[in-house]
């Protein structure tokens, strides 16, 4: 099991409202662009609400940016280098799922690779818009298992299945752990554009 998260918190909301003000836009559009409340958005961009992975979604396709890259942005703002120490990698913690997200690359990197756990029962959605700036991503299990779902295929995977997905073509895509008990931990591997 990995250990407790480090904040990532006001690093996460300094840099949305970094990437929004960037493009000229004001809460409000950034609300339409994402289908997110503009009073969710004000909360997330001052550090008062801890954003779920579902939301990050959403604020991340509208501003034209991948979650990961969204994170890695983030990081980055922490003052990382081009090593990323095991003790010093980014935590960060899905609020509503337990979802349990490692950043194991530099930030910047490329491929970037991710560590993710995630607890049994959980889903994470992510919208076609998330994957929109990736040139290819790979997920392969540790342990445990986990359901990809782009678009209306399912894929089930079990320990050492590695899925490519299928970029072609962005879908909708959730991220599911089917067990009742077992956490799944799985590694992604992002390339971008």
């Amino acid at each position: 099991m990995m250990t407790e998260p480090d904040p990532l918190g006001a690093l996460l909301a300094a840099r949305i409202r970094r990437e929004r003000e960037a493009r000229g836009w004001s809460i409000a559009e950034l609300a339409e662009q994402s289908g997110v409340s503009r009073a969710m958005i004000s909360k997330v961009e001052r550090a008062e609400a801890s954003p779920t992975a579902s939301l990050l979604g959403r604020l991340s396709g509208a501003l034209g940016l991948t979650v990961s890259t969204l994170l890695a942005r983030a990081e980055a703002d922490g003052g990382a280098g081009r090593l990323a120490r095991a003790a010093e990698q980014q935590l960060w913690t899905d609020p509503e799922t337990g979802y349990l997200r490692r950043s194991l690359t530099p930030p910047g990197a490329d491929p970037e690779l991710v560590l993710v756990e995630l607890p049994p029962g959980a889903r994470v959605d992510y919208p076609a818009a998330s994957y929109a700036l990736l040139r290819g991503q790979c997920v392969w299990v540790l342990s445990g298992r986990l359901v990809v779902t782009e678009g209306e295929e399912d894929t089930a995977l079990g320990p050492g299945d590695c899925l490519a997905y299928d970029l072609s073509r962005p879908q909708d895509c959730a991220l599911s752990n089917p067990s009742g008990r077992q956490a799944c931990r799985y590694l992604v591997a992002l390339a971008r554009r």
